[in-house]
Formats: C-alpha cells, sequence, structure tokens
C-alpha cells in the first residue's frame, strides 16, 4: 500500500489528458483535405478516420481562419464528410545506423524492401540539418566518380553539388548507375524521386548490384506517391546522408531528380491557392530549391564530407527551363547530356563545351587544368568548322590550331566515350589527357 500511495502522489494529475482533440473533416478537393474544430499547427500530422474503420495519416501543411489544409500520405479513398480528425500521438525519434546500409525506405523512413524493422543508436530527423557557412570544410581533396569526361574535364570535389542537365530519354538515369557504381566513397544515398515504378528494382539490380547496395540507403517515392510523400522522400535522402557525413564518412548523395522534386512542390503550393509565377510554378518553389541544395555539401566535421549530384530534366531539350536554370544559379556545377551527341552514340552524351565544375581549379593540379583548357579549345575549334569538312570546303593549312583540331578530333570523341561497365580511375584518366594534349 505504500508503494501504491507514493506512486499516486508521484503522478502528475494534470499530465493526464481529460479529453481528446478531435476535429471534423468538412472538405475534400483534389490534393487537399479540410478540417475544423480542432487546433492544428503547420507540419503536425494526423490520422482522418475512414468509412470503413480504418485511418488516414495526412499532415497539416496551411490553415485559412479556422479552416486547417492537411495533404495525406497516401491516396485518400473511403472519406465521408464529418469524419474525426485527431491529431497523431507523438512519434518516437527515427533512428539510424550502419545497419541502415543496403536497405530501402519510404519518406517517412519506413522499410519498403521486406527485410524487417531498422535499428539504430542516432536519433535522425526528417529534416536535413543546416550547417553554419562559416563552419562548412571547403571543398579541397577530388572525387573520383569512374566517368573519364567528368574525370579528366570536369573533376569534382568533395563537398560539392553538382546537376546533370538533359532532356529525357537522353541518358541521364544510365549516366547515374554508372557513377554509382564506379565512385570511390564509404557511404551513397540515392534519393528515387518521382521516377517509374520498374527503374526501381532494376537501378537496384543492375545499376547498385550486390556490392554497391551493401554501402548503400535507397529512399524511394515513385511517381504514383502522393507530392507530399515525394517531397519527405527528397528531405529524407538528404537527412541520412548528412548523418553519415557528419559521422567522418564521404557520402555520395545521388538524387534523382531534383525537377521532380519542383513539381512535388509545385502541387502542394497550387493545392494550398498559391499563384503561378514562371511557367506554372509557384515562387515558392524556388526559394525551397536552394534551401535544400544548401543542406548538402561538406559539414564541420573535417574528416567527412557528402558530395551530390542531381539529375535535372530540361523539359523539351530548353536549358533556360525554369527548373534547370534555378539549379544551375545555386549548383557548383553543372554537367550537360545533349540529344545530339547521344543519337551520334556518343556515351556518355555529355557536352563539355557547355558543361562546368566550378570547383575543379579547387582540386586539380595546374598541369591538369591546362590540358583540360586545351582539349576544350580543340573541341570549339573543330565545332566551327565540323559542318565544312563533309562538304569539302575546309582547307587545311590556313589555320595551324584548327588543323591540329581536325587532327585530334577521333582521339578526343574516343577518349571521351566510355562504356557501361567500363572503370576509369582518376589518376588514368589524368594520365591520358596530359598524353592526348601534349
Amino acid at each position: 500500500m505504500t508503494a501504491l500511495a507514493d506512486s499516486l502522489r508521484a503522478l502528475d494529475i494534470g499530465a493526464v489528458p481529460v479529453a481528446t482533440p478531435t476535429g471534423r473533416l468538412v472538405g475534400a478537393q483534389g490534393l487537399l483535405l479540410e478540417s475544423a474544430g480542432c487546433r492544428l499547427h503547420t507540419g503536425q500530422r494526423c490520422r482522418i478516420e475512414t468509412v470503413d474503420g480504418g485511418w488516414l495519416d495526412a499532415q497539416v501543411v496551411g490553415f485559412r481562419e479556422k479552416i486547417s489544409y492537411l495533404m495525406p500520405f497516401k491516396k485518400a479513398n473511403g472519406l465521408a464528410t464529418g469524419a474525426r480528425v485527431l491529431p497523431a500521438p507523438p512519434q518516437s525519434d527515427l533512428m539510424i545506423g550502419p545497419s541502415w546500409l543496403g536497405r530501402m525506405v519510404n519518406g517517412m523512413g519506413e522499410p519498403i524492401d521486406g527485410l524487417g524493422r531498422l535499428g539504430g543508436d542516432q536519433p535522425l530527423s526528417g529534416a536535413p540539418p543546416r550547417v553554419n557557412p562559416l563552419k562548412k570544410a571547403p571543398v579541397a581533396e577530388p572525387l573520383d566518380v569512374g566517368v573519364r569526361a567528368i574525370n579528366a574535364m570536369l573533376t569534382i570535389g568533395k563537398g560539392q553539388r553538382v546537376g546533370l542537365m538533359a532532356g529525357s530519354g537522353v541518358g541521364k538515369s544510365v549516366l547515374l548507375g554508372l557513377i554509382t557504381r564506379q565512385t570511390v566513397a564509404d557511404v551513397i544515398v540515392v534519393g528515387l524521386i518521382g521516377e517509374r515504378n520498374r527503374e526501381v528494382r532494376e537501378f537496384v539490380e543492375r545499376s547498385l548490384g550486390p556490392e554497391g547496395l551493401k554501402r548503400s540507403v535507397l529512399v524511394v517515392a515513385p511517381a504514383d506517391e502522393s507530392p507530399l510523400m515525394r517531397v519527405m522522400a527528397t528531405e529524407m535522402c538528404h537527412a541520412i546522408a548528412a548523418h553519415f557525413r557528419d559521422r567522418g564518412q564521404n557520402v555520395l548523395l545521388l538524387c534523382d531528380s531534383l525537377t521532380r522534386y519542383a513539381m512535388a512542390l509545385r502541387e502542394v503550393a497550387l493545392s494550398l491557392g498559391e499563384p503561378p509565377a514562371t511557367r506554372g510554378y509557384p515562387p515558392s518553389v524556388f526559394s525551397n530549391l536552394p534551401q535544400l541544395v544548401e543542406s548538402a555539401g561538406n559539414g564541420e566535421n573535417p574528416n567527412g564530407s557528402m558530395s551530390a549530384i542531381y539529375t535535372v530534366l530540361a523539359e523539351g531539350d530548353d536549358q533556360q527551363d525554369p527548373v534547370v536554370d534555378s539549379a544551375r544559379a545555386i549548383l557548383d556545377g553543372h554537367i550537360v547530356l545533349t540529344r545530339e551527341l547521344a543519337e551520334r552514340g556518343h556515351y556518355p552524351a555529355i557536352d563539355v563545351a557547355q558543361s562546368i565544375s566550378r570547383c575543379m581549379a579547387q582540386v586539380a593540379s595546374p598541369e591538369h587544368t591546362l590540358a583540360a583548357r586545351k582539349l576544350k579549345a580543340a573541341l570549339a575549334r573543330h565545332a566551327r568548322v565540323r559542318d565544312l569538312i563533309p562538304l569539302g570546303a575546309y582547307v587545311p593549312g590556313a589555320d595551324p590550331e584548327t588543323d591540329q583540331a581536325v587532327r585530334l578530333q577521333p582521339q578526343i570523341e574516343a577518349f571521351l566515350c566510355q562504356g557501361t561497365r567500363e572503370a576509369a580511375p582518376l589518376p588514368g584518366c589524368v594520365d591520358q589527357l596530359k598524353a592526348l594534349m601534349a
């Protein structure tokens, strides 16, 4: 009795809820659900009762006066007017650790590979962490991605953020798979956002393979997921990559694609009534893109790094597409894939003349940088006379440098091409480039 009395005295009566706050569903239009009668805050998760007695998970994305706007994580079926809306109980923090390697999760960090629960000993927030810009470690070492055209001509540094920009069907995903297999990194985090369901398994089996999967974490939100889930999955893969970076590991983040993330943001914003601005994209999309990208890169731990490669879809091969143009401005470089090269059988279809790595000068030697400039100059000279050569209108002898560019063109094309299973380590690429342009 004494122990029972002590426990009762220790119980905080004020902490015991006397009632459960409950709202009611008063509207459902498009992607948005409207709730009234319960005070909810933005970002809060809720549960909505369905007609069959089940519950649908949703999140508060906005409000107006006494109406809260909710967006479900999955397809909203079985809802009826007046259905109960309950605030979801506080969720325990996601715990992450080395056991996440080789696993596949959704935007909420739930395993979807059928391999059981995820373990871990460190809490993981679903939102990517912010790093003080004055405390970020600088980009000082090259990253070997195993692609000759990139290693030699567009060298990437550890901690750099780069975009793969191209139209549909030019080879972005195939190149991403090659980079995944060849890159020298401790951990690879892959975000498959808004892509076809078929590509998920193909990426795991063909691009990663058993060895690549052992050091990878996949965050998947296919095209049939809700826009909210696609947004959360993109932010989740950044949070996972930042976790391993802050523990002193070299991390490569691959996000396919940044455009699908922007489209998901557009769907959410338009549903809330935000007016469209540039080609149907509301202004909030272009404020969210830099917030996401700036969470990548190096952190405060000098022993860890987080390099990021984003695919960016140029609709209609338009390099002035608003998402492409915004990504070009906020990333540390862009790699352009052109349909012209792809149609000529030039793989990977990287146009090195239109591409740039803004950190190459920081991580490449002066001799390497000079050789890359010489090759770019040779490509530019050959481009000026390329249409004249088949017509017989080009006469050698007028310009020795142009003559040399024409003579070297077959060797340059062979150097920039690479098979899908061919390895191209960074030191060998640099040596080949120097020998070619000597």
